[in-house]
């Protein structure tokens, strides 16, 4: 695939976000100084990315798919209070690579989200 300077504008600002933002929320973030751009670009942009294994979709139920750049393997916890998405990495087993020649299949990856709260709003009560 081709340089875009789009593309890696929108990579750069998925990068510098601690967060796993939407599209609509990139866009917004990225308009003030690029009124040019579209949210059908950065859709587009970011699914580029995505089959680039640059960047990865996460889908939320019942909510808009966020996107994460960071592509090491690791967890997500969506918390059902605030509605946040925060990365776990720490003390968890590497799932996938437990399967090792268990299956017949060549696994590639997976995405495990975990459901609950976070400790921000655990704090909070």
């Amino acid at each position: 695939m081709n340089y875009s300077k789009q593309r890696e504008l929108i990579r750069e600002a998925l990068m510098s976000r601690p967060c796993h933002p939407t599209a609509e929320e990139l866009y917004n973030v990225l308009k003030a100084d690029h009124p040019r751009l579209s949210l059908a670009t950065v859709y587009r942009n970011l699914n580029q990315l995505c089959e680039m294994n640059l960047a990865q979709k996460l889908h939320v139920p019942n909510a808009p798919d966020r996107f994460d750049g960071t592509i090491t393997p690791h967890y997500h916890l969506h918390c059902r209070r605030c509605r946040g998405l925060y990365d776990l990495s720490e003390g968890i087993s590497d799932w996938h690579s437990l399967l090792g020649d268990r299956v017949p299949h060549r696994v590639e990856g997976c995405q495990i989200m975990f459901f609950g709260i976070c400790d921000k709003c655990l704090n909070q009560a």
